[in-house]
């Protein structure tokens, strides 16, 4: 028996669940970089108000509900087996809703600025990625079954002949999934644990840290170990071992590398310093029903999707629209790039954002403009894409 318990002995898995509550097969390829999970399960507190002839708490009955929520912060990795979805993807199709689109690779016929022609049927969708060299792009527009328009052109210019790569874009949708997260320890005989009908009320991505890092957290159904767990519980006949440890994907995608593109017509802005990319799905779960101690379903809000950004202002004229955008509530688009090389980017794509009026910082040695709480818009589950690539 080991001493104590290391913290860094830990390995997370997630699995989107088939049925509300219903605990998935783990496997390894949906292991992932985690740093911290923190799940929280308590009793409804609830007061009792009978007679009892003195002033001490007597307790509550058994069978009281239960809440269960967590937090979960991960960094973002590569993605280098682009034959099946990436070990994060299913924590991204938590928050937005969409299936996976997995894409394979193009060949050009010929591109021109944004405007791109394949040599064959794309099959691409408006808001799914594309990739070339160590950039990553988003489809605006689709003229016919062959070209497609981007959002903003490659830097490198693409010619007939070239080659996209693949991507797994993710777009949002009415409803949510629901899925597991699975919270293995060493030894084999430490306290392990399942989260179940776990959902993405709220995701944050930091932007310019020492790493890019995602955040999710919400409710959950249940949260169910391996010292407690009786047959039932999650749909389990038992509690299941965890899959036997092999490499996973630990390539994790330095903060400060990647591309900014802002504007009505986008530039991309190398004076960014900070950004976070927040999405709050509102939800709220079926617990307040009677016959139940926990959850029976979850229902989705209104999205809510918002952008903090700050950069050193500059007298030039794509900075200085921004301000002017922000007076005037004109709508702008927004694409950040996380990463730089193949197999390990990730993309996020605004279509139409509405940035507020910034606040100047004049605290440092030269002037920030801090842009907080804009919030992006659309007309129906297009306000917001996600991507790797």
């Amino acid at each position: 028996m080991a001493c104590y318990i290391s913290s860094n002995n830990n390995r997370f898995y997630v699995a989107l669940e088939s049925s509300y509550g219903e605990v998935a097969a783990v496997a390894n390829a949906r292991r992932f970089a985690g740093i911290q999970l923190r799940a929280r399960q308590q009793a409804v507190q609830l007061d009792r108000r009978d007679k009892t002839g003195s002033r001490t708490f007597l307790g509550l009955p058994a069978g009281v509900k239960r809440q269960t929520s967590y937090q979960l912060r991960t960094y973002l990795a590569g993605w280098s087996d682009q034959g099946i979805e990436p070990s994060q993807g299913p924590l991204i199709r938590a928050s937005l809703g969409a299936p996976v689109r997995l894409a394979g690779t193009h060949t050009l016929a010929s591109a021109s600025g944004t405007t791109l022609n394949f040599t064959a049927a794309h099959g691409l969708a408006v808001g799914e990625a594309v990739t070339f060299g160590s950039e990553i792009r988003f489809v605006a527009a689709i003229p016919n079954a062959q070209s497609v328009v981007l959002n903003v052109p490659f830097t490198l210019a693409a010619t007939a002949g070239s080659v996209l790569g693949p991507t797994a874009s993710y777009a949002p949708a009415n409803s949510l999934a629901s899925f597991n997260l699975f919270d293995y320890w060493s030894p084999e005989t430490a306290v392990h644990r399942i989260l179940a009908g776990t959902a993405v009320d709220r995701m944050a991505v930091k932007i310019n840290a020492d790493f890019h890092e995602f955040e999710f957290r919400g409710p959950a159904r249940d949260l169910i170990d391996s010292v407690s767990f009786a047959p039932g519980d999650g749909a389990l006949a038992s509690f299941p071992d965890e899959p036997n440890i092999a490499d996973f994907e630990s390539n994790i995608v330095p903060g400060h590398l990647g591309q900014a593109w802002l504007g009505a017509n986008p530039e991309r802005f190398y004076t960014i310093t900070e950004a976070e990319f927040t999405l709050d799905n509102n939800i709220d779960v079926r617990d307040r029903e009677f016959g139940s101690t926990l959850p029976r379903c979850l229902s989705a809000g209104l999205r809510d999707v918002r952008l903090n950004f700050t950069l050193h202002e500059q007298d030039d004229a794509a900075t200085k629209s921004l301000y002017q955008a922000a007076r005037q509530r004109s709508p702008i688009s927004v694409m950040l790039q996380l990463g730089q090389q193949a197999e390990q980017m990730f993309g996020i794509y605004l279509r139409s954002i509405v940035p507020e009026v910034p606040e100047f910082d004049d605290g440092e040695t030269r002037l920030q403009w801090r842009f907080t709480g804009s919030r992006a818009q659309g007309s129906a589950n297009d306000e917001v894409f996600l991507a790797f690539a």
